[in-house]
């Protein structure tokens, strides 16, 4: 079995699954998305961020962004579904990176006005071996990508305080160009 990167909190018990995965999480626009392919390159399994495989899903079906947008509870709540999903169809003990993992629904939930401790017993079905927390860049909208400045703060904030509390040990990666980010990663796990 793999040792957890794990902080303080024993929680380990508490865990369903003991997995080989690894989370690339942070704010919008952290560059999560460029590492994610960086890091498929380099012949590992991802699975990139489930948002925006729910978006490109649902626009595929002749919606429009707003439509999707419209009902921000449902939205939340189905893309939470499809992290599961996509959780379930990994095998454990295959290395593999999430842009984005289970328990970054707890921010989601929060900032859209729901209670986070629906879900809170999903984020301890698998235990991730590392959680990579990117530092902030400046803040870029696409076509799907909407918000400011203060909504990266946000949940640059919780997703760190989410993923500390699980227990979690975090590791911030700096703001550098993106073959340092890479080289970080990659120095810091044991594959």
């Amino acid at each position: 079995m793999r040792k957890m990167d794990l902080g303080t909190h024993d929680l380990i018990r508490s865990f369903g699954i003991q997995t080989n995965w690894y989370v690339i999480t942070g704010a919008s626009s952290s560059g999560k998305t460029t590492l994610i392919n960086q890091i498929d390159t380099q012949g590992f399994q991802v699975v990139p961020e489930v948002g925006r495989q729910y978006f490109e899903r649902e626009l595929a079906t002749g919606r429009t962004i707003d439509d999707i947008r419209n009902n921000p509870i449902t939205m939340t709540r189905e893309i939470h579904k499809l992290t599961l999903e996509l959780a379930a169809e990994r095998k454990t003990t295959d290395n593999v990176f999430f842009d984005r993992g289970i328990p970054d629904s707890l921010a989601f939930y929060r900032f859209v006005g729901m209670n986070p401790d629906q879900i809170l017993q999903d984020c301890f079905q698998y235990c991730y071996t590392s959680i990579f927390i990117l530092d902030r860049l400046p803040y870029q909208q696409d076509e799907i990508r909407k918000g400011d400045d203060k909504t990266a703060t946000y949940f640059d904030k919780w997703l760190e305080h989410d993923y500390s509390a699980l227990g979690y040990k975090v590791i911030r990666v700096p703001v550098t160009p993106p073959e340092e980010r890479l080289a970080f990663i990659l120095n810091r796990i044991s594959v």
